[in-house]
């Protein structure tokens, strides 16, 4: 469904769960970062944690894309917030 239309109830529950899925991603991938770089530096076998540190690198992409989305999902809220104020000063 193109975000033109949808009811701007549901764009700001929209806007409102992206805003959770993305703070819950970047804090479970910046504790996976922690851990792997402490594991780094304070263990000897590193093999686990040089493979582990390469999945907050990879899956933190996911991040700018989640923020794009979310600009457009703004950007259509105040067009519709507009287009509405607009039909009820023509009325």
């Amino acid at each position: 469904m193109n975000l033109a239309e949808k009811t701007s109830e549901k764009l700001q529950g929209e806007l409102k769960v992206m805003k959770v899925i993305t703070r819950a991603l970047i804090g479970v991938l910046g504790a996976l970062f922690l851990f792997c770089v402490y594991g780094l530096l304070t263990n000897e076998d590193n093999t686990f944690f040089i493979s582990m540190i390469v999945v907050p690198i990879v899956l933190g992409a996911i991040i700018p894309l989640n923020y794009a989305e979310m600009k457009k999902i703004k950007t259509q809220l105040e067009s519709q917030k507009s287009t509405d104020l607009n039909s009820n000063l023509q009325v």
